[in-house]
């Protein structure tokens, strides 16, 4: 019986470290993206260095400056994604309608569709490509 005490004490000091590590975890994940995102980012700046010592011309060291400001802008259209978005939420409100049965899950997906049908409303309201092709003139225009 005091064998059996024992293990059920110890079980119920492992069963503590399961919270723990649950909340640990996603820290520990985060730290390794912000490790990673700074090494990558100086890795990127002393490349910079190396090649603007290579190059004579100052427009030319202007240009890379400027692209590693900017860096990579998501080409982001809203058309895409919101259809994406729609049939994300005609999904869950068929699932619901047809296989769960419950209302909860069906306005959950009237929801989502309807922010789908919002950012195909704002793909066409806000051409995201406007900056872009106004670069590219006026880059073509200097040369």
């Amino acid at each position: 019986m005091l064998t059996i005490l024992l293990h059920s004490q110890h079980l119920v000091n492992l069963s503590l470290l399961i919270p723990i590590f649950g909340i640990l975890l996603p820290v520990l994940i985060i730290f390794i993206v912000f490790f990673y995102e700074s090494k990558n980012k100086k890795n990127k700046y002393n490349a910079l260095i190396e090649v603007s010592k290579n190059i004579k011309d100052s427009d030319e060291v202007k240009d890379l400056l400027n692209s590693f400001r900017q860096g990579k802008k998501s080409n982001t259209d809203y058309r895409k994604t919101g259809l994406v978005t729609i049939f994300t939420g005609v999904g869950l409100a068929a699932f619901d309608y047809y296989g769960l049965r419950t209302d909860i899950v069906f306005g959950v997906g009237l929801l989502v569709m309807f922010i789908g049908v919002g950012q195909m409303i704002a793909g066409y309201v806000y051409p995201n490509q406007a900056d872009e092709i106004n670069n590219a003139v006026e880059s073509f225009e200097k040369k």
